[in-house]
């Protein structure tokens, strides 16, 4: 597992964007994984300012972040969005050593930059989008999702996507019921996928019969062993499948299939780090149905299988 996690403090970066990887990773949480935690660092010039009202006082330096396992690069704070040059190279080394490395916000600019994101498909904070695309075309630019994770290289939205991101890390790494946990302590929520939209419009108001659709997700939650259709979801928040469809996408981003498909692969990865059911078990208390439609699913939002990703968080926990 990548141990040493170095997050990029670059003059002026905003103090929201390195809030949450700081409560992340650098906050020892060994008592919720059950073994040890990430080796974290702030990396930064000499007496770089934080925003308008801090200075770092860090003695890590950008050559640590060059020799670290997880680089974190928050948003650049340069209006006109350049990043430092010594950033960029650091990140870049750090890349070329194996290095994973994520940005939230704008920091996708450093890692375009850098050229970590050539040929790539990445996101950013939505308003800076269009941006990143004119400057750097060779980066496929898609300013809906929250983050997109392709194992080494990953970029986020702006502000909270940052946590989300963090905690998706901190999934990978130590599991779902660990980034649940740590999710809890926060405050926050515990899973977002990344899929899901950066920006929808407003909740829509409650249902005629009173019911918002929140009930209905919730409700949907307690049953995922059961076959739900989308029928019954809709029956349930009293609206037609139409008006079901659209209340799922502005309160989630997603489709009501792809959320229920979500959810059911978080309680796999759950099942499956935390219990010794078999494959066939689990499959069925997720409602999946078969152990096949469990490693379709698993393998198409995970790229692995219920096997494989068990032994993964087994020989974590020894």
């Amino acid at each position: 597992m990548p141990r040493k996690v170095a997050l990029a403090l670059s003059e002026g970066v905003p103090l929201f964007e390195l809030a949450g990887p700081c409560a992340i990773f650098g906050t020892d949480r060994s008592e919720l994984a059950g073994t040890d935690w990430y080796d974290f660092a702030v990396c930064s010039p000499r007496d770089a300012s934080v925003d308008r009202w801090f200075r770092a006082t860090t003695t890590h330096t950008y050559d640590d972040l060059a020799r670290a396992d997880t680089v974190i690069v928050p948003a650049c704070h340069d209006a006109a969005l350049n990043p430092a040059p010594d950033l960029v190279e650091a990140v870049r080394e750090a890349a070329c050593r194996g290095a994973r490395v994520a940005s939230i916000c704008t920091g996708a600019f450093v890692l375009a930059a850098a050229g970590l994101l050539d040929g790539r498909r990445a996101t950013t904070h939505w308003l800076y989008a269009a941006e990143l695309a004119e400057r750097y075309p060779r980066v496929l630019v898609d300013p809906d999702p929250l983050y997109i994770d392709h194992g080494d290289v990953l970029t986020s939205a702006g502000k909270s996507a940052g946590i989300d991101l963090c905690l998706h890390i901190v999934r990978t790494d130590y599991g779902a019921h660990v980034a649940n946990r740590v999710a809890r302590r926060l405050v926050s929520p515990p899973h977002r996928d990344g899929n899901q939209r950066q920006y929808v419009d407003p909740v829509p108001a409650p249902t005629a019969a009173g019911r918002d659709i929140g009930d209905t997700l919730t409700w949907a939650l307690d049953h995922l062993d059961e076959p739900l259709t989308i029928e019954q979801l809709a029956r349930h928040a009293q609206v037609s499948t139409r008006t079901l469809h659209r209340h799922f996408v502005q309160r989630t981003g997603t489709r009501p299939l792809e959320w229920l498909n979500a959810a059911r692969v978080r309680r796999a990865q759950q099942l499956l780090e935390t219990t010794d059911l078999t494959v066939e078990r689990i499959a069925h208390l997720c409602g999946f149905g078969s152990p096949v439609a469990l490693r379709r699913h698993m393998h198409n939002a995970l790229d692995t299988t219920p096997d494989a990703y068990r032994r993964r968080f087994d020989a974590l926990s020894r």
